[in-house]
């Protein structure tokens, strides 16, 4: 012990007389000093009795005052024993700074953190060990996943592969073929009315694909131009509607004397022109602007669902229709449901008016 203690005056040398002898401590602690009511000495003071030296401190090698004896409420003295029972009980640990500095290291470690037990220093010295190859091989193995878990994961990549694929298709139908469909389709109504303007197109025949005519239909706001032939690669899928105008399914053209000027288009997707033709209803006004007039036409009637085989639709004398006898007509043709093609939706409508384009629009249009 490296304390400070005080020289012994029996004249024993060290090693002679035992510190358990009452007569080595007798004259350091006073038994006069405490009296038998508990009351404490009067530390400091040289009246009879000599004055109170604190016993060494085994926890730190600091010079420190340290209190007076706790006593308990009977006069009695607590032991050391009792004091250190007391401590751990209630987690003061007694001392001065440097003791209980020590031990809340010892509690919870140099940085502030739990104390590593000895199963844990074990785990971990078991787990920082090395392996040996049957160990490794076994562990390698357990890591290695099941034919099971393989054959599920590769079914949910295919599954994940599936719906972003499908869901790109989807994208790409309903939303990218409208937006390329009517950029191409405006850029061919605008190339068609600079022809008109200079001169360049005459009337007459037309070419497959090759753009005639401007269709309007006010109520939808729609205007797209009309196109030789009903190819959907060369007419319906660049935003346009289609004239039939090939054989077998050849209609008139609008300055017929009679006839019926048929028409198709997409209800959805590439443009879809002929989306809510539905909603068309009897007296509203359907416009062709030609080079040289205007047409116009009021629409008469709807057939909702039909065969797509049903070629009398778009007869000189549609069937169907009302018509009973023969005149100047518009077909208006679509798919329905949307966004199928099992069905046929059927529009038609009668023409009102036959305008030279010199007279200016028509009232349709103008309003």
């Amino acid at each position: 012990m490296t304390a400070l203690r005080p020289e012994r005056e029996s004249g024993a040398s060290y090693g002679e007389q035992p510190y358990e002898d009452p007569a080595v401590l007798g004259e350091w602690y006073d038994s006069a000093s405490y009296d038998t009511a508990g009351a404490a000495p009067d530390y400091g003071s040289t009246g009879a009795g000599e004055p109170w030296i604190p016993p060494a401190d085994d926890e730190t090698v600091a010079l420190r005052i340290p209190g007076p004896p706790t006593r308990r409420s009977g006069g009695e003295s607590i032991s050391a024993s009792d004091a250190s029972t007391a401590s751990a009980a209630t987690g003061v640990t007694p001392g001065g700074r440097a003791a209980r500095r020590k031990a809340a290291k010892g509690r919870h470690g140099r940085h502030g953190g739990t104390l590593e037990s000895p199963a844990d220093s074990a785990s971990a010295s078991e787990g920082d060990r090395p392996l040996s190859r049957v160990e490794a091989r076994r562990q390698a193995r357990a890591r290695k996943p099941g034919p099971a878990v393989v054959a599920s994961r590769a079914l949910g990549e295919v599954f994940i592969t599936t719906g972003v694929l499908m869901l790109l298709f989807v994208s790409y139908q309903l939303w990218w073929t409208n937006v390329r469909a009517h950029a191409q389709a405006d850029k061919e109504a605008s190339s068609l009315q600079d022809d008109w303007a200079s001169g360049k197109r005459a009337p007459g025949s037309f070419e497959p694909g090759q753009g005639f005519a401007i269709l309007h239909i006010p109520k939808l706001d729609v205007v797209v131009p009309i196109a030789e032939g009903v190819s959907n690669k060369k007419v319906l899928d660049r935003g346009m509607v289609g004239h039939y105008g090939e054989a077998p399914l050849k209609t008139a053209m609008p300055d017929a004397k009679t006839g019926n000027f048929a028409l198709a288009g997409h209800r959805n997707t590439h443009g879809e022109p002929f989306r809510y033709i539905n909603r068309l209803t009897k007296g509203d006004p359907i416009v062709v602007e030609t080079q040289d007039k205007y047409y116009v036409y009021k629409m008469a009637s709807i057939l909702p669902v039909t065969s797509p085989s049903n070629t009398s639709v778009i007869d000189p004398i549609p069937n169907g229709s009302g018509f009973t006898t023969a005149g100047r007509y518009i077909t208006l043709t679509t798919c329905t449901p949307e966004f199928t093609s099992k069905y046929r939706m059927i529009v038609w409508g009668k023409m009102t008016e036959e305008r030279p384009r010199s007279k200016g629009k028509p009232d349709a249009l103008v309003q």
